[in-house]
């Protein structure tokens, strides 16, 4: 009995391995592309130049490197560059970093392993990635917290991964949750701004 048991085990981790290896990168951090973008900071900066102000956000490559070095890839490779905010829920949410503002979508790496356990909260002025049903389905769209958002954060269900948070420029973000909203039949998507909020520029930092 305990033999068989033991074998129902192993079978189990066996499959949640699989499973993990067929939806995210399973991955090394200090492997990644974005590993290479100042290797000995824990804290690296990148500034956001949008159409309504610059943004500075300080990301935690402690608490979540798979997705901080993830997203330095995209910054470095200047993938953000020319990117728009295409989806905005007052008090909730406002999301970007995966399409133009002609609404195509960008072209996407491997997904990466969900971090959201990571102790790091869906807080206000916070930077989470966005993600599908599929709990390790980031790529490489994001978003920021118009709010203390707790349903966010993992409980008895994986969370949204906050890696990092808005240290300058909180009056922009403020100013973005108040652009109004429309649908947009053509592409069927809800919830975007009337006016274009572009991501011009997303750009690392000097290490303090």
């Amino acid at each position: 009995m305990f033999t068989r048991s033991l074998m129902l085990f192993v079978l189990g981790v066996c499959l949640c391995i699989t499973s993990l290896a067929a939806s995210a990168q399973v991955v090394d951090p200090s492997k990644q592309a974005g590993a290479k973008v100042q290797a000995d900071n824990l804290y690296p900066r990148v500034k956001l130049e949008t159409s309504m102000g610059d943004i500075v956000i300080e990301l935690d490559r402690r608490r979540a490197p798979l997705t901080v070095n993830n997203f330095l890839e995209y910054v470095n490779s200047k993938e953000y560059d020319n990117t728009i905010f295409h989806r905005l829920v007052p008090d909730y949410i406002i999301q970007g970093g995966g399409y133009t503002p002609e609404f195509k979508e960008k072209e996407t790496k491997e997904p990466i392993l969900n971090e959201s356990g990571n102790g790091l909260k869906n807080d206000w002025y916070s930077i989470a990635m966005a993600r599908q049903n599929d709990q390790h389905s980031a790529l490489r769209q994001f978003f920021f917290n118009l709010n203390d958002n707790d349903n966010l954060n993992p409980g008895r269900n994986w969370g949204y991964t906050v890696f990092g948070t808005v240290v300058s420029g909180t009056e922009v973000i403020d100013a973005m949750s108040q652009v109004e909203t429309e649908y947009k039949p053509l592409i069927r998507f809800a919830d975007v701004p009337k006016e274009p909020i572009l991501l011009i520029k997303a750009s690392v930092l000097p290490a303090q």
